[in-house]
This record gives structure tokens, sequence and C-alpha cells, in this order.
């Protein structure tokens, strides 16, 4: 595919919750100010990762903490990235959607997985090998209960009879549906089903994922008419020099990476080949973009020319990040890179 840059780029937030080294009350407390921040800048939406028994994730309900922010702001859409489906019971997971997507007014984006880390749902006794086989008939019930009335399935992992189901979601026929995707291969569901894209790594690495993803949409010609979202994932720190910012980014990441290693660690799991183990790996690898707002601008749109994306999920937040910190990001962004395609 050709190199086509979008001259309408839309941004959004992503979220680890992370822990950042304080009591966990202020830490939301401060996620809940920089989403309203975010809200008035007029960034798209909040996306939340789902983690469990880690300081990778202080968020493990992540439509619980979705609710306050759908509370806290009026514009700004919010979402899981992604519902580890395998660990709810579908209609479980349908009511919680129904529920963030009514108290939202219509504003959620419903990311779903699997998960990353088979550990964290080991903990809920639901062993790697059944994952897969949960999951896709989780999905299957899930997305099918989005048509209303009532829900029978007949599979290993659940069994339903009839269900009637008494809640519908506010967007019809069902919330915008996101999945986050790292080969060209996990692609084809998202094109197949009409749902966005979450990429995460190298630029030339994820326009493979990007490419495979438009082939299979056009391959299947499905009728999903709205063009779909294709982000990629950076953490973003702006400062007032390079060095001011990557004095933030630089220890503010070696938290996070301490937060993400801490189950391989501790069971004794190799980490992922392509975690950048340094901040300078970070940069290098491009998870992670420091400096000034020029030099921001340039090498993020750049990224995501090469990528084949459209949508920006900036990680403003993660380590011990000072709030001010990713508040100054947030504005700057706004008024240095969003306002040039609104």
């Amino acid at each position: 595919m050709t190199n086509t840059f979008p001259s309408k780029l839309t941004f959004g937030i992503f979220d680890h919750l992370d822990e950042d080294g304080r009591d966990i009350g202020p830490q939301y407390a401060d996620r809940l100010k920089l989403a309203e921040a975010c809200d008035h800048l007029g960034f798209y939406a909040y996306h939340l990762a789902e983690h469990h028994c880690t300081p990778h994730g202080r968020g493990p309900s992540p439509n619980l903490f979705l609710s306050s922010v759908a509370q806290r702001t009026r514009q700004l859409r919010v979402g899981p990235l992604v519902m580890l489906l395998a660990l709810y019971h579908p209609i479980r997971a349908f009511e919680e959607i129904c529920m963030l997507d009514q108290l939202s007014g219509g504003r959620l984006e419903l990311g779903i997985g699997r998960g990353s880390l088979p550990v964290e749902l080991g903990y809920f006794g639901i062993g790697a090998d059944a994952v897969p086989d949960r999951y896709a008939e989780a999905s299957e019930i899930l997305l099918d209960a989005m048509k209303g009335a009532t829900s029978s399935y007949q599979g290993r992992h659940f069994e339903l009879n009839g269900v009637p189901l008494t809640l519908t979601p506010h967007q019809h026929p069902h919330p915008p549906t996101w999945v986050a995707a790292a080969r060209p291969e996990s692609a084809e569901w998202a094109a197949a089903n009409g749902a966005n894209l979450a990429c995460v790594g190298p630029s030339s690495s994820v326009r493979k994922v990007t490419d495979a993803f438009h082939a299979h949409r056009e391959h299947n010609a499905n009728g999903h008419s709205k063009a779909p979202f294709v982000g990629l994932l950076r953490m973003v720190v702006i400062g007032r020099s390079d060095t001011h910012a990557y004095s933030l980014a630089a220890p503010a990441y070696e938290r996070w990476l301490t937060s993400f290693k801490f189950l391989y660690d501790l069971n004794d799991i190799p980490t992922p080949p392509n975690l950048p183990l340094t901040f300078e790996a970070a940069v290098e690898s491009e998870l992670c973009v420091a400096g000034t707002a020029t030099f921001v601008r340039e090498v993020l749109l750049n990224q995501l020319e090469i990528a084949g994306a459209n949508y920006l999920l900036c990680q403003l937040a993660f380590g011990d990040l000072p709030l001010e910190a990713s508040l100054y990001t947030a504005v700057t962004m706004q008024s240095e890179i969003m306002s040039r395609f609104g």
C-alpha cells in the first residue's frame, strides 16, 4: 500500500494506571484531573488497560474507574483497552458494558482481548491453554448479545439457554470495538468485525499490521462504512527543553519498567524480547518520545505516517511522572500538534 498521510488525525489517551510510589487514592484523584483536562483540550478518548495482581495496573476493574471518568467529563469518550474477556462471564461483561455506555451517554469505546500475560489469568484459576477458546466463545456471545432479546449458546466453556437480556447499550447497534494487535495475522478478526485497531511497536513493524488490516477490510467488503481508527501507542513527554523532558521521562520510565516486570520477575518468566530495558532503548525502539514540542511533533508525525496510523494513543502518565508534567504535555500537544489537525 502507498503512504497516504491523513489530513485529519485524532488524539486519544492510553493509561496503565501503573504504580507511582504513592497511595492509590491520590493517584486516582490525579488521573481524574488529567482526564478532565484532556476533555477540555479536545482529546477523543481515554483508554485504560486491565491488569491484575501487579503494580503495572492499579485499575484492575477498568469499567469501574471509567464510570468515574465519565462523570467528570462531557465529551471525552472512555473504554477499556482491553477488557480481558476470558476472565468474565460474557453476560456479566455485557451488562457492565451496557451500564457504562448508558452512564456515559453513549461514549463507550469497547476494547476486548485475551491479555498479554497468562499468569494474571492463572491467579483466577484459568489456565493458559484454556484462554484462546474461552476468549473466542466469550467474544462471540458478547457481540451476539448486543443484538438484544435473549442469549443462547452451547460451547465448551459457556452454556446459555434463552438468557433474557434486559439491558441495552446506549449506542446502536453497539459501541465501537477495539482490538490490540502486534502481528499481521491478529488484524484479521478486527478487519472482519469492523473493529478499530491499536498497535504498539516500531513504526515499520506496525505498518505490516496496518497494511494487513486494511487488506482484510477490502477483501471482506463487509459493509462497515465508517473508516476505522488505526491507533499507534506512544509514551509522550514534552519539556521546555530536550534535557528537561529527558530528566522527567527517564526516571518515570524506569519506574514503569519495574512495575511491568513485577510478575515476570516474581514468576521467573522471561520478559518479552521486544521490551526496552532502559529509557534509551525505549526511545530507540520508538516506545517513548520525549523532547521539545517541535521535536516531539516532528517525530510523532513521521512515525504515524510510516505506521499508516490515523490515531495517536498518547500515554501521558506513567511511572512517577508528576501530574504537572502530564498536564504540560497535554496542553502543549493541543496547542502545538492537535490544533493543526482539527
